[in-house]
Parts: structure tokens; sequence; C-alpha cells
């Protein structure tokens, strides 16, 4: 093969011809092609080309077509020298021409010629023509065969004509050839650049690669729309025969509710914006339903699954509020107190102003019966403007009830917990679980172990219920179980969910509580008016201390209602002249005699009487310990129904005592010719705990002394051997008991003077409070008068226990 370097020397007869710019059209020599000028400039090119005598004209490419009027940098310089063979000039001032092109040429002037341009174009060609070698001529074999390939695939070529003209033993006219049947769909650069590729065997390289592109693509083209014939055809065959079964079912006289049905289940399905992997496991069920005959006890099962599917909610949520102080608000119009609890809703509200997407938040509400945690619960829905549903675990023992039953049981549903959802009818409703704390369980399962997955953020957003068998997100659900006790809720669920200690209210809140909500709304459902009937001050206070014992305000409300029905029957039967007031003179009138005697004070100090603090489920109470020392062998007798921590806690404070019973001045072998008997009163009433340590210690030591115990001192803590004073829980409910029987002296633990920062202003400013660490130290402030150790026996208190000062006292 010779040198194909191309030489740019002008022809001798070279002279200036018409430019004519062509948009997204590339014209190659031995090219016949026709197109459309309309340009004022190209028609004045062209018919200045038309009047020469050999019709020539210079066509070259823009660069871009949406130039109207493109100027010198607009336009390729590299183009054709082409000839008109046919014009044609159409109505509207167009020509319509056919030319052919010569050969390649290059711009080397231009020079304006009226309306249009002319340019001096050099010649483009080959120093000597490329030789027609076995290796030329095979590549073009080669090329040949993929435009034949192209061709066959397109169904837009007649190669057939065009193979007779091709020649194959000049590479340059073969490519140029091949070039001018190139498709459309080639981008105009592509083809600039093989026009002006002048060395042939470069360009036939080109060549086969566009070509091979535009086979790939078709082929693609092929398989596409083969998967999409073979889809329409699958579809009007469906269609096909679904018309001729309705056709049958009409001629039959039988009415398709059947296929209504389907059409009705498949547009539910389509709505309900499940995910991908349970939209497919529904429609796959549809089909089975849609094969199964109408009688078939399967088709019922399979029909009640898939309207399960599609009535759970997959994607519709409530809108959350997020206004702050509009939920405030709301929070203290339902309820009285309960900053802590207020407060924690705020913050979550806070936080979903900072936070689009959070995890799903998991309070507890623990507290006494009453007290208001089932109606916070609504009201925090309320507030969040989200649904409210609740589910009550009380009495639960099958794990069924939470997960649901496999659709294999006759009679399945799913769980309380996906019901409920589809019951809330959104993805995000507040979702109560009652009585937390009264589950159970049996050989059926353990629900406590099933609410794991539920209460855990982790693990929630994947929850599967037994009969509908695919995942569910509860992410977005905000869960609040409720408790009056923590420690039968197992560990592995405590630990998922966040402890809100609700604890029980104080006289003047549930006076507040009367006044504000119980009082008007009993009056309204009595069908009585505020004119009519109404509580002072000191009615209401008499409820609360005579005819209700509890930490709530359930039983409150009772008496309230009992109170407005009896002046009820008074204005029907026009026994009152005028408004009815209830006050602490006339209550007795309307409920009776008191039910309850409030634990008051001892009237003065007695031996071997001291007086502890207890917590029970309805608050706090008083507990009077005594002691009396019988003639005996040494034996302890413990009556009053205790548990057996308490009774183990007695054992401890008496192995105190007689450790420190020669110090104290009392006879050091008194547990051998004395029984010693600690009775708690109320014997009815089952007791336990440790918390009444230090009050049992207190009262066996006075009896052994014979020291009376001071009658206006209340005390709670845990006894060790040692002497050493534990802290122990229930404070605010014991010292609120306290308060109510006038107590106001305390003694505490030191380690639960944290506990005294819940306590109501009102009674941290009436009571004086006694932070020990020592036994020593709570009898000296316990019994009257100190302790006088007995001689040559100093009273010795441990090295780390610090004498009372002011600093163990809080006010």
């Amino acid at each position: 093969m010779t040198d194909p370097t191309p030489i740019s020397t002008p022809r001798p007869d070279a002279r200036a011809l018409p430019l004519v710019p062509l948009r997204d059209m590339v014209v190659f020599p031995r090219m016949m092609a026709p197109f459309v000028v309309g340009r004022a400039s190209s028609i004045s090119a062209l018919e200045a080309a038309l009047v020469s005598a050999d019709k020539r004209i210079f066509l070259a490419a823009q660069r871009d077509p949406k130039v109207d009027e493109p100027a010198q940098d607009d336009i390729h310089e590299v183009g054709v020298v082409a000839t008109v063979v046919q014009s044609l000039k159409l109505p509207n001032g167009h020509i319509k021409v056919m030319v052919e092109g010569n050969h390649r040429g290059r711009i080397r002037s231009w020079t304006p010629a009226g309306a249009h341009r002319d340019v001096v174009v050099e010649s483009l060609e080959l120093r000597s023509g490329v030789s027609g070698g076995a290796d030329v001529s095979s590549y073009m074999q080669k090329v040949l065969g993929v435009f034949e390939q192209y061709a066959k695939l397109s169904h837009q070529l007649a190669f057939e004509g065009l193979l007779a003209s091709l020649k194959l033993d000049d590479p340059d006219v073969f490519a140029d050839m091949l070039a001018g049947h190139l498709p459309t769909s080639i981008p105009t650069p592509e083809k600039q650049t093989l026009l002006e590729t002048v060395n042939p065997l470069e360009r036939l390289q080109k060549l086969q690669d566009l070509l091979e592109i535009e086979i790939e693509k078709i082929n693609i083209d092929r398989r596409i729309n083969n998967k999409v014939k073979k889809q329409m055809e699958r579809a009007q065959k469906e269609y096909y025969l679904n018309e001729k079964i309705k056709a049958i079912h009409q001629e039959l006289g039988r009415k398709d509710d059947k296929s209504d049905e389907i059409d009705e289940l498949r547009q539910k399905i389509e709505n309900a914006g499940m995910p991908k992997d349970v939209k497919e496991k529904a429609v796959a069920e549809l089909k089975r339903l849609e094969a199964m005959p109408n009688v078939s006890a399967e088709a019922t099962v399979s029909r009640n699954y898939i309207d399960w599917l599609v009535n759970v909610p997959w994607k519709k949520a409530s809108r959350e509020a997020k206004d702050l102080k509009n939920a405030e608000r709301i929070l203290n119009e339902d309820h009285y107190g309960l900053e802590k609890v207020k407060e924690r809703i705020l913050e979550f509200l806070a936080v979903r102003q900072l936070v689009t997407e959070t995890k799903g938040s998991i309070l507890c509400f623990v507290g006494p019966p009453g007290v208001g945690k089932t109606s916070l619960a609504k009201s925090i829905a309320k507030s969040l403007n989200r649904k409210f549903v609740r589910l009550s675990l009380g009495g639960v023992r099958d794990e069924a009830e939470i997960r649901g039953h496999r659709r294999t049981y006759i009679g399945a549903f799913p769980g309380q917990i996906v019901q409920l959802m589809k019951k809330a009818g959104t993805v995000n409703p507040v979702f109560l679980l009652d009585e937390v704390d009264k589950m159970s369980m049996d050989f059926r399962g353990d629900p406590s172990s099933a609410l794991l997955e539920v209460l855990d953020p982790e693990q929630n957003h994947s929850f599967v219920d037994h009969y509908l068998d695919v995942e569910y997100d509860l992410s977005k659900v905000m869960f609040i179980a409720t408790a009056n006790v923590v420690h039968p809720i197992p560990p592995a669920l405590k630990d998922r969910m966040e402890i809100i200690a609700l604890s029980g209210y104080t006289p003047n809140e549930k006076l507040a509580i009367a006044r504000q909500f119980l009082v008007p709304k009993q009056v309204k459902e009595n069908g009585l008016t505020p004119e009519q009937a109404a509580f002072d001050d000191g009615g209401i206070y008499g409820l609360i201390e005579k005819y209700t014992r509890e930490a709530g305000v359930r039983n409150l409300e009772r008496e309230i209602a009992s109170v407005c029905r009896k002046v009820a029957r008074k204005v029907v039967s026009e026994e009152a002249k005028g408004p009815i007031v209830v006050t602490a003179e006339n209550l007795p009138d309307f409920l009776g005699k008191a039910k309850f005697r409030l634990a008051r004070k001892g009237e003065k100090a007695e031996i071997g009487l001291s007086t502890g603090l207890a917590w029970t489920e309805a608050g706090g109470d008083v507990l009077h310990i005594e002691t009396t020392l019988m003639r005996g062998k040494g034996n302890l007798v413990l009556t009053g129904q205790l548990g057996d921590v308490m009774q183990e806690s007695a054992r401890a404070a008496l192995s105190y005592v007689r450790s420190r019973s020669e110090m104290y001045g009392a006879d050091p072998d008194f547990y051998e010719k004395k029984d010693i008997h600690v009775h708690i009163p109320e014997g009815a009433i089952p007791k336990d705990g440790p918390s009444a340590g230090i009050t049992m210690a207190t009262s066996i030591l006075s009896a052994v002394t014979q020291i009376p115990v001071r009658k206006d001192v209340a005390m709670t803590g845990e006894i060790t051997l040692r002497g050493k004073v534990l802290p122990v829980g229930g404070i605010k409910e014991k010292l609120l008991a306290a308060f109510r029987a006038g107590i106001t002296t305390i003694v505490l633990p030191k380690e639960n003077e944290k506990d005294l920062d819940d306590l109501p202003e009102e009674i941290r400013n009436v009571m004086e409070f006694h932070l020990t660490e020592d036994v020593d130290e709570v009898v000296r402030l316990a019994l009257e008068g100190a302790p006088t150790p007995f001689p040559g026996k100093p009273l010795v208190a441990p090295a780390d226990a610090a004498p009372p000062s002011s600093s163990n006292v809080a006010h």
C-alpha cells in the first residue's frame, strides 16, 4: 500500500464555487442526495450554480443546525464539491434539488457574492491511490459482510442493488458508497468525521465501528420489542378468554359477580401502596383465588387474606401537629400537674420539628390506679393530631393474641397489633398497651416475649404477623405502655421502654383536679347546672379525706357523681329551695358516715410504738409498729401478715438491737429471758419489703430500753447487721402519707436525698427531713431524750458515720 497522505495544493482550474450550508446532513462523494433549499442565501447560491456551465456547487454541513444565518465559524471547512443534477421550484418559493457528490474539498477563502458567499476550494486527494492488495481486499470483504448484516436487520436498504454497483477494486470509492447509505440515526458529527477522513482504510475502520454499533442497537430493540410483543399477546389472550367467559355466563343467565370482585380486589391492591414483595404476594394470592370455584372453602380463606392485606394501612399517615404551644395547651387542659410527662411529650415534638424521620418512641407510664395514665395517652394522641388505639393486655396469656394465628387454622385472624393498626387506618397512630404488667404465660406461649419485637425500634420496622406472613413496618407508631408496678414486667421488655413514673396526687392536687375537671363533668352528666349544685373546697376536702383512700382520683369522681345524683333527686322532687352547696358539714347527709379514718400520729410518746412509712399500689400509708416483751425464752413472734422479706428485716433489726443493748443500758441477756412480739396492725392487709427495717429496730430498742418513741417522727429505711441505713423506694408516696397524717419530722436514708426534689413545694415547706446513714443516728432522733449509754460502755458509732448536724437536716 502506498502512502495515503493527502495533498492540499489547489488545482490549476480552481475557481470560486457558490456555498450552500446544510442542516443535519452530510453529502459524500459519489452520493446522490435530494434536499430542499429554503433560505434566501442558499437559493441565491443554487441559482448561481444553475447558470454556470458545469452546475457545480460546494456543500458543507453546519456545526449547529439551529442557526438560520450561519457565519464563517458556524460551517465546517471540509465539504463536497457537487453537481446539481435536477431542480424543481416549489409553490412556496423553495427549490427541491438532486445533487451528486464529486470529490472532497476544503475551503481556502471566502468571497461575498451578493446574497450568498462564494468559496475557493482545494481538492482533498491522495498523493497516489491505495493498491488493491490482498489485505485491503479482505478487509473490504469483512466490512461488506458487516454492511450486509446491517442491511438485513434494518429492513430499510435495498442492498441487492447497491451490491451490484459496489466495486471492490477501489477502497476509496467503496468506502464513500457505503458511507452514502448510512442510516439517519447516525449523528451528523460522526458522518462529518467520516467525510474529513481522507485515508480510505481509516474510513473503512470507522465505518465498521459505526455499523457494528448500529447492529447492536437493532438487536437490543428487537429483544425489547419481542418482550413487549409477548406481554401484549399474553394480555390480549387473557382479555379474550375473560371476555369469552363473560359471554358464556351471560348466555347461561348467570351474573359474573366473581369477575367484578376480582377486578375490585385488583384495584384495591394497586391503590394500597404496598411494598413490592407484599404486592407480589397479594397478586399471586389473587390469581389463586381467581382459579378457585366460588363455593370452595379455600376461596373464602384466600379472600379474607387479601382483604386483610389491602385494608391494613401501608402508606397513609396522619399529618402530625408540630405546634408546641398548642400541644402544651391541650395537655394542660386535659390534665393537672404531671409536669415530667408533659415535658417529655413536648421534647418529642421539638425533636420532630428538627428531624423528619425519627424512630418510634416507646414510653411506659408507671403509677397507681386512677392517676390518669390512660387518659394521658389519649391527650398525647390529641396533641400530636394522631389516631389513638388501645390494646388491653390484662390477663392475656396467649402469644397468638400479639402475633396472630397461621392461615392453616380454621377461623384464623391476625394478632391484635395488626387488627388495631387496621382500626387506626394510619401507619403512625398512638398505640396504648394498657396494663402491660398484668400479662401472664401458659402452655400457649408468652405474650411478653412476642412484645419484644413490637417494642424494639431496631426490629419493629419488619414485624411479622403469623397470619399476614409479610413484614409490616411499626417503626412510625408511638407506643405507650401503662403499668401499676414495674417488677412484674420482664427485664428484657422493661429495657425497651422509657419508664416515666406517675406518683399519687397530693390533697391540694386532688382539690384542683376536682374543681377544674371532675365536678363540672359530673354536674353536667347528671343533668344539673352550676347554679343548682356546687361544691366548696371544704366539701371536696371531706370527700378526699373521709370517703376515698387512693393515690388517683377515680373513686373521688365516683363519690362526686353519687353526691350529684342525690342533688338531682332533690331538684326533681322540688325539695331544694335554691342552689345546693356541698360542704364538709352536710357531706354526711349525702354519703352517710365517713368510710375511712385518717391515719394520725400518736397522741403521746409510747414505749415500743414507732411510726413507719409504707408504699402501696394506692399510694403511701402510715404504719404503726408495736413491740412488747413477755417472760419467755427469747422467741421472736411476728404478726400482721408479714411477707418473707419483712420477716427477715425484723430478724436483722433484732440482731442489731442485741449487739447494741448493753451500750444503751439495757439488760444484755434480755433475749434469753424474754419473748419479743412485733405486731403491725391492720393484719388483714399483706405487708412486705425491707423499708421498715429501721422502724422495727427503733420499736424493739424502745421496748428493751423502756425509752418512749417520739410521736411526731416517722421513718423509713432498710437496716443492715452493721447498723447501716440503706435507701428505699416510693419516697414521694410515703411522704404524702406522712403529710396527711400530720407528721412533720421525717427520718430518711442519706442516699434518698435526691428524691426530695420530686416533692411539691407545699410539703417541702412544712416538713423537716433528717438524712441518716447509721441506725445510731436514727435512735438519737427518734427516742425521747438522748439515749444514755451504760456506764463504762461508751456509745460507739461506726468510723464512717457522720454525727447529727445541720448538714444532715433538710427543710
